[in-house]
Formats: C-alpha cells, structure tokens, sequence
C-alpha cells in the first residue's frame, strides 16, 4: 500500500491558510466547551479550579511579556524577509546569469531548510556581542530569532515576486518595448504596479505561517509565550494539570491572532483571482 500524499491544486502553499479558514464557528465553541472538560478529567487534589485561578493570575505576565513579544518578532521578521524576498526575487528576474543564478540558489537554499535548522545556525554563528570603537554592543538572542525567522520568508516572498512577475501577460513587455520603455521603466511603471495585488494574499498567508511558528524561539531561550508559560507553570509547582489550561490559552491567543488573518487572506485571494 502506497503512503497517502496530497495532491492537486488544493494542498498547494495556500493550504494551511484555507484550512485555518474553513474552520466553522460551531466547531470553535465546542473546543471551548471541551477545554475545561479535558483539564477537569486529569483529577487529582490539584483540580480544575486552581488550574484556572493559576492561568488568570499568570495571563497579564504570558499576553503582554509573552505573546506580545510573539507578534513583534513576527512584525520584525516579516519586514525583513518582505523585503530581502522583493530584492532577491527580482533578481531571479534579471538578465544578467550570474545573478540570477546565484539569487536562485539562495532562494532554493532557504526555502527547503527546516526553519528550526535555520534557528540553530544563525544562533551559533551569530556572535554574542560586537565590538565597535571600543563600545561592547550586546545582540540579543530576540534578535538572532528574528533574522533566523526571516531567512526562510525571504525565500518564500522571492518565489512570490518571481511567480507575480512572470504572471503579467508578455504583451505588456512587448508593449512598453514598442513605446521605446527601458526594462526598468517597465518593470516599475507597467509589471509591478500590477502584480502588488496578486502577491497581497500569498503575502499574508506567509505571514500567518511565520506567526505560529514564532514559538520555535522558545528552543533558543528566547523569552515568548511558551517560555513563560513553562517558568509560570514552574512557579505554580509544576502540576500536570496546569498543562491544559495554560498551552489551550497559548493556542487561543494564536488562533485569535491568525484567524482573521487567514478569513481575510482567503477572501482577497477570490477577490484578486485573475479570471481567464
């Protein structure tokens, strides 16, 4: 019997996003009817409520310290994978070969690296601190996440310029080369203005994707949500039950945070469809 892999144009890179929105709101209340049922079944002298009396003095400390911190790193990362990606998938674009080829290999490189790998070695090779004139300027393991998080975005925004690029009909080129255009005149009057709202909801859908996978900091020492989650429950004694109520508010939070996200992205992916 053959492994079971999905094919066709629904599991492309998009899929994440459309499952995320598919997700019905009736299915949204039962989880949370579940949640305290689960953390309830676990028993013990430690019971349900303590749980949740733990996670409601600890949730000002994991929101605004922790998952605040989760967004930001996002934000950060998001900015500079945007626009490294826009200059690298140009690049794919250019005439010149040895470019292109190099911006090509970089983009394959980073785009089939495990995002975790990535973590690890920008954290090893990165130094702890720069000296510059005699002043010690410490970088922050924060910091190193957020560049280890932009590399793989980076790539993907890449593809995502190159694939909104090659889009555009070749009659517009052949177009603006009639009308005496230079290919950077082209480039930035004519194609891109036009592919700015196609890259809009792949855009966003990485966005997303580079959201939840921001907890992967946690395995650098970065101090987010689920590390503060782990020194909370450890303040709070470290009882079993306290697993539930805190990881299901980390899960709430993010799916609070991405879902809207992911309803948005998937309606302006049927509004700029181009339509044959």
């Amino acid at each position: 019997m053959k492994p079971f892999r999905p094919r066709g144009p629904a599991y492309d890179e998009m899929y994440l996003v459309r499952w995320l929105a598919s997700i019905r709101a009736r299915h949204i209340v039962l989880l949370l009817m579940l949640w305290p049922a689960v953390a309830y079944a676990q028993g013990g002298n430690y019971g349900l409520g303590d749980a949740f009396k733990a996670l409601w003095r600890w949730i000002p400390f994991i929101t605004l310290q922790g998952f605040v911190f989760n967004v930001l790193i996002s934000i950060f990362a998001m900015a500079i994978g945007t626009f490294a990606g826009a200059a690298l998938g140009l690049a794919q674009l250019s005439k010149i070969t040895i470019l292109r080829r190099i911006a090509y290999f970089v983009t394959q490189m980073f785009r089939n690296s495990p995002w975790l790998v990535l973590l690890f070695v920008v954290l090893l090779a990165f130094p702890y601190e720069i000296v510059i004139f005699g002043f010690v300027i410490p970088i922050p393991s924060w910091m190193k996440a957020v560049v280890g998080l932009s590399l793989p975005v980076m790539a993907n925004i890449s593809e995502i310029v190159r694939g909104a690029v090659k889009s555009v009909p070749s009659a517009q080129w052949e177009a603006a080369e009639a009308l005496s255009f230079t290919r950077t005149q082209t480039m930035w009057q004519i194609i891109l203005p036009q592919c700015f709202k196609r890259m809009i909801p792949p855009w966003m859908n990485w966005y997303a994707i580079l959201t939840m996978a921001t907890p992967l900091c946690s395995l650098l020492g970065v101090g987010e949500i689920i590390t503060y989650s782990r020194q909370a429950m450890e303040a709070e004694n470290n009882y079993p039950e306290l697993l539930v109520p805190f990881y299901g508010y980390t899960l709430l939070l993010f799916f609070a945070y991405c879902y809207p996200i992911a309803r948005m992205t998937i309606a302006l992916e049927r509004r700029f469809a181009v339509k044959f």
